[in-house]
């Protein structure tokens, strides 16, 4: 465990597992965590309140079905081709009962993938995109031998949302293409999603609930694939392997309702990050990574993160460090989206970290 306002320190044994919420503390300002709100909205935590009179009886056939049946309407897929998961990272922990002989994972990425096949004794290949070309996905970049594809969209911690084209293009007979979709509900109108695609051969794309709607806690989320394809993943899954509350977030965010209210929040995040990109972009010597997602990748002058982390953590402050993801280094750091007066806040405390390590190194 992290101490209260101890900056994370050297670069962590295994990065692979080094995620955003080891930066956060109690009372730090937390935009390591790409979290949207501090809690679920009050008519979500009333829908799981009442589901809690069911919490003495297993979760039954009907519950999975009630929640696969929401989702396959939201995505306009048919109901078999929905399972439902316990936060799409245990979609990741289910990649190697596809027994894959070489598995590609697209970096800079969401590192868990990698993590979960390699503790598996799966081989990977790094397919690392070059931030000059704007960390745009090159298909011809990918092995063509591996069986197994993984790429986010929009990619974390880059940002960029890749053409669906660029991913159909990725597609064969004998290949298994994860596409993780953890943020696309972050973006207006879900632009380039394959979640609707049924008809790509191989194709797997994983859903989080956890980010949209504050329920990182609950871990909650689901796959989207052909039946035959999700039962090769479900193998040895144990019985009852999502509680009723997860059943229950699940249909409950995938009604009309909600994806209303989904689609009014990603408008929001929008503004919000051209608001916060310009703010940080004027910080002399900071470049902020072009992309969609309600979170930033930032570029600190050559030298200066570990102690511009170690400064904006003194000013209580938490920022991800960027080192732990493939491709990137020391001075790479990711912010989350957040309200203007936030993104204000962190302008002032960046370019004032930014002065003091500048001055530091000159005297």
């Amino acid at each position: 465990m992290v101490a209260d306002h101890d900056d994370p320190g050297p670069l962590p044994a295994d990065p692979l597992r080094h995620h955003g919420d080891v930066e956060t503390a109690p009372g730090l300002l937390d935009l390591a965590v790409n979290v949207q709100g501090d809690a679920p909205p009050r008519w979500l935590r009333d829908r799981l309140a009442a589901a809690l009179d069911d919490l003495a009886a297993y979760p039954t056939a009907a519950h999975d079905a009630a929640a696969r049946e929401a989702v396959a309407v939201r995505h306009a897929r048919s109901v078999d081709d929905v399972l439902v998961l316990a936060g799409s990272a245990e979609g990741f922990a289910m990649l190697p009962r596809l027994r894959p002989a070489l598995a590609a994972v697209v970096h800079p990425g969401f590192t868990e993938p990698e993590a979960a096949l390699r503790d598996a004794g799966v081989p990977v290949a790094r397919v690392l995109t070059d931030a000059d070309d704007g960390h745009r996905l090159d298909p011809a970049a990918v092995p063509t031998d591996a069986d197994l594809v993984v790429v986010g969209n929009p990619t974390n911690p880059t940002g960029v949302l890749h053409p669906a084209d660029t991913l159909r293009a990725l597609a064969r007979p004998g290949r298994t293409l994860v596409v993780d979709e953890a943020f696309a509900d972050a973006v207006p109108g879900e632009p380039e999603s394959l979640a609707a695609a049924a008809g790509v051969p191989g194709l797997l794309v994983l859903r989080s609930l956890t980010k949209t709607w504050a329920l990182a806690g609950l871990r909650a989320g689901y796959a989207l694939g052909a039946p035959e394809l999700l039962a090769r993943l479900a193998v040895g899954r144990p019985h009852w392997p999502v509680g009723t509350l997860v059943l229950e977030a699940v249909r409950a965010c995938s009604e009309p309702a909600a994806l209303a209210a989904a689609a009014d929040a990603a408008a929001q995040l929008a503004d919000r990050r051209a608001t916060q990109a310009a703010a940080l972009a004027a910080v002399p010597g900071v470049h902020v990574a072009p992309g969609v997602a309600p979170y930033l990748l930032l570029t600190l002058p050559a030298g200066t993160g570990p102690a511009v982390r170690d400064r904006l953590r003194a000013r209580g402050i938490a920022v991800r460090r960027g080192d732990t993801f493939p491709g990137l280094g020391p001075d790479h750091v990711r912010v989350a989206v957040r309200a203007p007066h936030v993104a204000a806040r962190l302008a002032d405390a960046l370019r004032d970290a930014l002065a003091d390590v500048t001055r530091e190194a000159a005297a």
